[in-house]
């Protein structure tokens, strides 16, 4: 990543590192076509990175929401407490969702699979297209659609907040289909889901579908499901969907009698809950997105690629929203979720004194990348890691991003607890 160097001139030791560090390597391709998109045409993923999942940025190369979350470690808020014990996630992020500030993240950026979590952003993108009151019908592709489903029937009709309310406290993927169909279809539907994507600045997300079964290319970063979800809570529309405690599911005549379905999300009795969701694939492993309010003061937390054991992704992100709040008010944060994709000015560097940064555990050239082929960045990479400790040596500058190793988890999890294997509300499956 591109850092700007304060002062007139560089030192001439700076110019003899970058010369020696930096071999020649393949420029980026222009701004206009950095953006990732999905490849359907690819075998479909069945298991996690088998390194870390490649980094996003925004189109232009820049960090979006700061440079100090340009990491793929841990970076901590300067006088925040320590961190729990116990989180296993290879990815996570905790934020101040009334003002924004990041107060600490792991692998922030990272373009991990989301899961049913990527209906957080069918939802958003959806919400202001339908009308709550349309009157969906049915289909054979609805009862049939892998995956979690809330048990729609051709011939049946259900307006579209019920199927909203479907998608949601059940996780749908028939819901989710349903609603895509009523908003001019799936391609049409993915097609808007993106542009919102890239409209509120979530720039590491790609949606492939509206449901969030796999499908190679298809991202999201904790980063942006943080941002998603704040914009769900602002709405007061999409707010109560997320908290909708039961809905009714009609009867239809010979087909389906009527029931109830409940709301799935594992922190719903916690205090001040404002809603969960929960993502489960073969390739994602278990995602979570939720956030909570006590005292006046909002946090969110997601919580990306872990396991059921040691902790549930849930009960992780629970641990954070106890650590957000507990966070000092006015804490100087490590970024900020940014408020459009137009991307204002980012936040400054850090104070000297603030934060200090370590590396990460590096990869060497020729070591396979996130998307397993070898990367033509490394080498740069590495170049660049040599300038910027010249550099900051030389100019007395220190950042402050506490890293932890990132390491890969077994690939055995049980299903979420209370729920059938790879079926219940509130998970995908790669498999029916």
């Amino acid at each position: 990543m591109e850092r700007r160097l304060r002062g007139a001139r560089w030192p001439v030791a700076v110019l003899v590192a970058a010369a020696v560090a930096l071999p020649a390597v393949a420029l980026p391709a222009a701004a206009d076509d950095a953006r990732p998109t999905v490849d359907p045409t690819a075998p479909t993923p069945t298991a996690p990175y088998a390194g870390r999942p490649p980094q996003g940025t925004a189109p232009d190369g820049r960090t979006v929401g700061g440079e100090d979350l340009d990491t793929r470690g841990v970076v901590v808020a300067d006088g925040a407490p320590a961190l729990p014990d116990g989180l296993a996630a290879n990815g996570w992020l905790v934020a101040d969702a009334g003002t924004g500030d990041v107060l600490a993240a792991r692998d922030p950026h990272g373009r991990f699979y989301p899961a049913s979590t990527l209906k957080t952003l069918t939802l958003l993108t959806l919400a202001p297209l339908l009308d709550p009151a349309t009157v969906v019908e049915g289909t054979v592709e609805d009862e049939n659609i892998e995956g979690s489903r809330v048990g729609l029937v051709q011939g049946g009709r259900y307006p579209v907040s019920l199927l909203f309310q479907g998608l949601v406290l059940q996780s749908g993927n028939d819901a989710a289909n349903a609603l895509a169909r009523a908003a001019g279809g799936v391609a049409v539907t993915v097609a808007a889901m993106n542009e919102t994507a890239e409209d509120i600045g979530a720039y590491d997300t790609v949606a492939g579908t509206p449901t969030g079964l796999d499908v190679a290319g298809q991202s999201s970063s904790p980063y942006d499901l943080a941002l998603i979800f704040r914009r769900l809570l602002a709405d007061p529309v999409t707010a109560a969907v997320l908290t909708t405690p039961t809905a009714d599911i009609p009867p239809v005549e010979g087909r389906s009698p009527g029931y109830q379905i409940q709301n799935q999300n594992p922190l719903a009795g916690a205090p001040g809950n404002l809603g969960g969701k929960t993502g489960f694939t073969d390739a994602a492993r278990h995602t979570f997105v939720t956030a909570a309010e006590r005292g006046g003061r909002r946090i969110v937390v997601s919580v990306m690629d872990t396991e059921n054991v040691p902790l549930r992704a849930a009960d992780q992100a629970a641990l954070l929203l106890d650590w957000g709040f507990a966070v000092p008010a006015g804490a100087d944060p490590v970024g900020t979720l940014v408020d459009s994709g137009d991307l204002p000015p980012l936040p400054p560097s850090s104070s000297p004194a603030a934060r200090t940064r370590e590396p990460a555990p590096a990869l060497t050239a020729g070591t396979p990348d996130g998307d397993g082929t070898a990367s033509p960045w490394v080498p740069l990479a590495l170049g660049a890691g040599g300038l910027a400790v010249v550099t900051a040596t030389l100019l007395g500058r220190r950042r402050a991003v506490r890293v932890v190793p990132v390491l890969r988890q077994g690939p055995g999890s049980p299903p979420e607890e209370g729920s059938p294997p790879r079926s219940a509300g509130g998970s995908t499956s790669t498999r029916p």
